[in-house]
């Protein structure tokens, strides 16, 4: 597992864990990933990672405290930066850069497979979920960029922003996703969507209610209160192990079964 956490200087870093039953772990006493300059100067956050054609590649938000000539910070102080690093063993990490560079855009997660021969990358384009591709995972032209979903006005407990969770689980009835979106309220809840396979600007199905919300003291209070929010969804024997940040705190985990889950996003 690839988790942020943070010291007493409020700077994220990327941890590294393992474990034999997903439950208990086992932790690097030092992080795998850490700042190195003005781009990220104030933190690495929401690390999401694939393995693909041999090499491992992590979708992270780099919090700087520098922004483009001539753009206004998007963030207090500085900006974000939707950067991709790869890595042979999980440990040690090459920065490859930006999706986009000078906006409000992060939220982003690569498919665990190339589509119509291309890399493609999901990502949060305000207010909207955006699908792009790439040829290298270096260049990411806007042409090749194209928006799926955004928040539902009428539907409350995402009505006011959405955005991805884990990597795209794909399954024969398409690619399913664990999504976020919360309310004026600032309440973070769980969904899926599902996407077509071949092509997933294509929304075949979205449920209406969330599949999780806050509830435990643990996610109502802490950093952020009132938060549930995953980076990674691994499938284990037709089991999903979600694993998510409660109030921007601790690390949960919660578990449900993959059929049920295909089920809802395809008919809830």
């Amino acid at each position: 597992m690839h988790y942020r956490a943070q010291g007493l200087d409020w700077v994220s870093r990327i941890g590294y864990a393992v474990s034999a039953d997903g439950a208990r772990w086992n932790r690097l006493r030092q992080p795998v990933f850490a700042p190195q300059d003005e781009w990220d100067a104030r933190g690495l956050e929401d690390p999401r990672v694939i393995e693909l054609e041999g090499q491992f590649y992590m979708c992270y938000t780099a919090f700087g405290n520098r922004v483009l000539d001539n753009r206004k910070p998007t963030h207090s102080g500085g900006g974000i930066l939707p950067m991709i690093a790869r890595s042979q063993n999980l440990i040690n990490w090459e920065r490859l850069g930006p999706i986009v560079q000078g906006e409000d855009d992060k939220d982003h997660v690569l498919f665990p497979r190339r589509i119509n021969g291309r890399f493609a990358a999901l990502h949060r384009k305000l207010p909207q979920v955006w699908l792009a591709y790439s040829d290298d995972l270096l260049i990411w032209r806007e042409a090749d960029m194209a928006p799926i979903y955004g928040p539902r006005k009428e539907n409350g407990w995402d009505s006011l922003s959405v955005g991805n969770n884990g990597v795209p689980i794909e399954t024969e009835h398409g690619w399913l996703l664990i999504n976020h979106g919360y309310d004026p309220q600032r309440v973070y809840r769980l969904g899926v969507v599902l996407l077509d396979l071949d092509d997933p600007t294509q929304v075949i199905h979205r449920p209406k209610e969330p599949i999780f919300w806050p509830q435990e003291l643990w996610e109502l209070r802490g950093d952020v209160p009132n938060v549930v929010f995953s980076c990674a969804n691994p499938v284990v024997a037709n089991e999903v192990y979600v694993y998510y940040a409660g109030g921007d705190h601790v690390i949960g985990l919660a578990t449900c079964r993959l059929d049920e889950l295909i089920e809802f996003a395809r008919t809830g």
